[in-house]
């Protein structure tokens, strides 16, 4: 499959980010008066995109409690606690095989740019990337256009890319862009949703790698 690019995905696929995610969504509850709350198995099934769309399945009535009020404060949660996410497991052995074979290598995520920089300068793995490609807000809509971009500035084939994500989401930007896609069942979607897509799943990133270098 060995392709000259890869665009990853960031949270739930290098970012090991589900836990705070979990916890981030049942004190953004706690905070609004619901009385809902989730654990993983409940929060990977209605996890999706557009986020605005997971906050209704997540229960909060967006007539009471607007959208952007509601990414404002969980952002204001989530960017300072990100510090203690890790890595995934086996990531930064990935991206050093990919490098030595010659692959490229590119974030596309829907964070704000800002977090990007920052949560990958604090992991070291900033340079195994030749670009970060994030939003310029906090609403986390749709990064196809920042990957066309990439692609055409760089005369990158898409037949030669891969997109490398953890959810559904991450195959519909694969498949708007024209590029690959892999799967990863370690982050915010259950094995179930991602393996009904179609595409390779792989179990971790480790998993992933071997399958980009075979």
């Amino acid at each position: 499959m060995e392709p000259e690019l890869v665009l990853w995905d960031w949270n739930g696929t290098l970012l090991d980010d589900v836990d705070l995610c979990v916890a981030a969504l049942n004190r953004l509850l706690a905070a609004h008066g619901y009385p809902q709350r989730y654990d993983h198995a409940g929060y990977k099934a209605i996890f999706g995109f557009p986020i605005e769309d997971y906050y209704r399945r997540a229960g909060f009535d967006l007539a009471k409690h607007p959208f952007p009020l509601l990414a404002e404060r969980y952002m204001a949660d989530y960017i300072p606690a990100s510090a203690a996410c890790p890595l995934a497991a086996g990531a930064e052995n990935a991206l050093a095989a990919l490098q030595k074979a010659g692959v490229r290598q590119v974030v596309l995520s829907a964070s704000p740019l800002s977090t990007l920089q920052m949560q990958a300068a604090q992991r070291g793995v900033a340079g195994y990337f030749d670009r970060l490609l994030g939003l310029d807000d906090i609403y986390a809509k749709s990064k196809v256009a920042l990957g066309l971009a990439y692609l055409k500035e760089n005369g990158f084939d898409p037949a030669r890319a891969v997109m490398v994500g953890d959810t559904v989401h991450d195959l519909e930007v694969a498949r708007a862009m024209g590029v690959g896609c892999v799967l990863v069942a370690c982050g915010h979607q259950p094995e179930g949703v991602l393996r009904a897509a179609g595409v390779p799943v792989a179990a971790d990133i480790p998993a992933a790698a071997r399958l980009l270098l075979a």
